[in-house]
Order: C-alpha cells, then structure tokens, then sequence
C-alpha cells in the first residue's frame, strides 16, 4: 500500500504523514518547492517527497503522482495571511481534488480512495443537515466575502454531487474537524454524523493530532472505512 498525501507539510498534513509512517505505510507527499520536511520524518525509508504544486504538474506528472498509491489525502488548506485567505489560487483545494480524480480515473481498472480534510462550517444538506437563521446568514457572508470557505464548501459539493457514490472508481470520506486546535498528545475522540454544536456560536475543538489518527485509522482499518464511505463525520475531542 502507498498513500499520497497532499499538503503534507502543513499543520495537519505533517501529523498525518507522521501517523501514517508509524504504521509502516509507504507515503508519497506532495508539498511546494519551499515547505520544509518535519525532521521527524526526514530519511525515513517509507517516505518519498515530490516537490511542486498540483495546478502545475502536467498530465504526465500527475499520472506518476498518483501511480501505484490507493489512498489520497488531502490536508490542503489556505494560509491564515492576507495573500492566503485572498489572492490565488482561490480554489486551491476544489481545483486539486478535482484534478486527482481525474487523474485518479483516467487509467482503467484503477481504484483509489479519498479523504478530504473538510470542516464543520460545510453543511451537508444531502444528509439533510440544516442551519439556524443566524448560521444562514453568517455562512452567506462567508462564502461571499472569504474565497478559502467557499472553496471548501465547494470541494464538499464536488465529492457528493459530482463524484457521489456510484462510481466504483473513486470511494471518498470528507472529515469535518470542529475547532481545531493544537495538542501534543493524542486524545480520546467521538465522531458524529453531523454537528452537535453550531460551529458559529458554540463550536467545539478537535485537536489536529486526533485528526491526523482518524484518517490514518481510515486507512487501515477496513471496517471504520466501510463505516463512514460517502460521508461526512464530524470528529470532537471527546
């Protein structure tokens, strides 16, 4: 098995890979020509850094990118700068996970599952999620006036509705952190269906380390896989 991971020298990203290289996975990062390689992990065997970003490769690139890993993670995110939250790429993470797919789906009998790092201010009304007058109002306001939620909001729209669940090709999970913040140490956490706080006005917190284990437990765990396929948990420190 080999994963790939996208934004793998982020926040988030590094804890996965860390998570991932302890269970002895063979992991493919995907980072900028400038992001620096946690020393943790630096020389490790199991390891392979490919250095560019996804919107530059071509199909060629791409297609070694992908090859031979049958799990994709993509911790890609919007840093928290002015350029970050508004200059381009504005669809940074829609337009990557759009173009693995593709990808993903270009070469016959290839099979490849996603997660996607998404958040709690996503509302999955296809599950029939919905939102209080006040949240309506503020998420309006986000997805107009800050380009890194909408393109969240649209990366999780694109796995539902575009991708959905029929298509054998490409099997995905949206993880939805509420309130992330940074702990040292893994913790207990309980996932949910959807949310049980407003992720507005009474958020809760999800440290990045539980998250990065989730997705790695996703990974090889087939059972907690089959469990939340096509879905979109929600994980709290408990």
């Amino acid at each position: 098995m080999r994963v790939l991971v996208l934004g793998g020298s982020g926040a988030t990203g590094k804890l996965v890979v860390a998570q991932l290289l302890k269970r002895k996975i063979n992991t493919r990062i995907l980072i900028r020509e400038t992001a620096v390689v946690s020393e943790t992990v630096l020389g490790n065997s199991l390891l392979e850094t490919v250095r560019g970003n996804v919107s530059e490769l071509s199909e060629t690139e791409m297609q070694s990118l992908v090859d031979g890993c049958s799990v994709v993670i993509s911790c890609l995110g919007h840093n928290v700068t002015f350029t970050g939250l508004f200059g381009n790429p504005r669809r940074l993470v829609f337009e990557a996970v759009k173009r693995i797919c593709e990808t993903a789906t270009a070469v016959p009998g290839r099979a490849v599952r996603l997660i996607l790092m998404s958040t709690t201010a996503y509302t999955n009304r296809f599950s029939g999620e919905k939102n209080s007058t006040g949240e309506r109002i503020i998420f309006f306001l986000l997805k107009l006036l800050l380009p890194p939620h909408r393109d969240n909001v649209d990366t999780a729209d694109y796995l539902i509705h575009s991708i959905g669940s029929e298509d054998e090709r490409i099997a995905w999970i949206a993880v939805r952190p509420d309130g992330l913040v940074d702990e040292d140490a893994e913790s207990t956490y309980e996932l949910q269906e959807s949310p049980l706080r407003s992720p507005i006005f009474d958020a809760g917190r999800t440290s990045r380390i539980n998250v990065s284990r989730f997705m790695a437990e996703l990974v090889t765990d087939e059972q907690l896989w089959t469990q939340w396929r096509f879905k979109t948990p929600v994980i709290y420190n408990s």
